[in-house]
């Protein structure tokens, strides 16, 4: 039976039972981190020879460029040509930055914060009660970013196919509604994979700012757990639909390779139309002479085209499928015929969202963490860590080992139920 189902006796009955495994698990003095979605050691080993292909060549780039020296300011040819036929976009929408994606975003936003967009009245700083729009549950280092910039962050709930463009269409008629989150393909952390359709509404909705941006972080655009097409993430080429519908600045799309090779030492992008790319190369051509061109050279060596990144995936894919099947194996086993737990299977990305009973996932996190297991903190997939249905918690199976998610998923699941049960009973 469901709990919310459950007499009072049944109820107390199996809070004993639970109870007595957590003793069990506090005898184990456990010690196991499922906070952030690493790459695990195995998967960083496939990388270690990155650097190999260099040590005889003559850090010559195709157009001659040596890569040792100074210039290229927007990356050598063969990286953004790479960096093109993954976005599915131009060679000359692409920007090379070093290690971090997210170092991109912030830097593009305090471009515009300080000089505003090519098609701005002035700049955002000087917006009073500038806004964001955050898809929500999404990306704890997303919401950081713009709060941390003085936005006001508006949550928009997720579906499974994006986010509600209902509300979405009506919040961006606000001028002072001047951009979005947006992680299209296995959203973090849901997983989820934005239709084709709203990715339409988004290219051609109508916004009450001019220069209204969305800041579209295709992070696990390759990150597939499985490799039959028809189970794959399909995302369309944002930047042609949005010039299709006559909006073709809105977008500013990112990616990296941070969780492809080294997640410390990988390459970034942004890919934007031509107007946006030269706005920000005046800036950047201040900012800096260049990205980590040796690193760049290194990479398209180690990984030359879209066929040795679908091999170096499905390596990854080997090391990673057999984590999330067991993490769900042990949810569906002690939860499914709870009912106070549900989650998304996802088919690809890092993260399982999973949904406690509402009020309770603070408790949740804070029983595993008495018992040695850590999780990312309730309340971090929503804007300012505020849950308002205290609910939603991510699970991060990458990193540790099969057996350490054997271990903690089952603590997980028993903290759940238990603070489900303590919920009930006290209402």
């Amino acid at each position: 039976m469901k709990y919310v189902e459950m007499d009072k006796a049944a109820l107390l009955s199996e809070k004993e039972d639970l109870l007595k495994r957590i003793e069990g698990f506090r005898a184990m003095n456990l010690a196991l981190d499922m906070t952030r979605g690493k790459p695990s050691p195995a998967q960083l080993d496939l990388s270690n020879n990155l650097f190999e292909g260099i040590a005889t060549s003559d850090f010559k780039s195709s157009n001659g460029t040596d890569v040792r020296n100074y210039g290229v300011a927007n990356g050598i040819v063969e990286a953004r040509q790479f960096f093109g036929d993954l976005l599915k976009t131009s060679k000359d929408n692409i920007y090379i930055g070093n290690g971090s994606s997210l170092n991109l975003m912030f830097d593009t936003l305090m471009r515009a914060y300080v000089f505003g967009e090519h098609d701005s009245e002035k700049p955002w700083g000087q917006i009073e009660g500038r806004k964001w729009l955050c898809p929500v549950p999404g990306y704890d280092r997303h919401f950081k970013v713009t709060e941390t910039l003085g936005f006001e962050l508006i949550a928009v709930p997720l579906k499974e196919d994006g986010p509600d463009m209902d509300m979405l269409e009506e919040l961006v008629k606000d001028p002072t509604v001047l951009g979005m989150w947006s992680v299209p393909c296995y959203t973090n952390p849901d997983g989820y994979v934005y239709s084709e359709e709203v990715c339409r509404r988004l290219a051609s909705m109508k916004t009450g700012a001019p220069d209204f941006r969305i800041f579209w972080d295709n992070a696990y655009s390759v990150h597939h757990l499985y490799n039959e097409e028809d189970r794959q993430g399909r995302i369309p080429d944002i930047l042609g639909l949005c010039a299709e519908a006559g909006n073709p600045s809105r977008v500013y799309e990112f990616a990296s390779t941070s969780k492809i090779t080294f997640a410390g030492a990988g390459l970034s992008c942004f890919a934007t139309n031509e107007e946006n790319m030269k706005h920000a190369m005046k800036i950047l051509n201040v900012q800096t002479i260049g990205s980590n061109k040796v690193n760049q050279y290194a990479h398209i060596k180690f990984m030359p085209d879209m066929a040795a990144l679908k091999e170096q995936m499905s390596k990854h894919a080997n090391f990673l499928r057999p984590k999330f099947e067991k993490t769900l194996e042990i949810m569906d086993k002690e939860l499914s015929e709870c009912g106070a737990v549900s989650w998304h299977k996802p088919l690809g990305g890092y993260f399982i969202s999973a949904n406690v009973f509402p009020g309770t996932a603070k408790r949740t996190v804070a029983l595993c963490k008495e018992l040695g297991v850590a999780f990312t903190p309730a309340g971090a997939t929503f804007p300012y860590g505020i849950d308002p249905e205290d609910k939603n918690i991510r699970i991060a199976p990458s990193f540790p080992s099969l057996e350490d998610i054997d271990k903690a998923v089952e603590v997980f699941c028993v903290c759940a139920k238990l603070s489900a049960i303590e919920k009930i009973t006290e209402a």
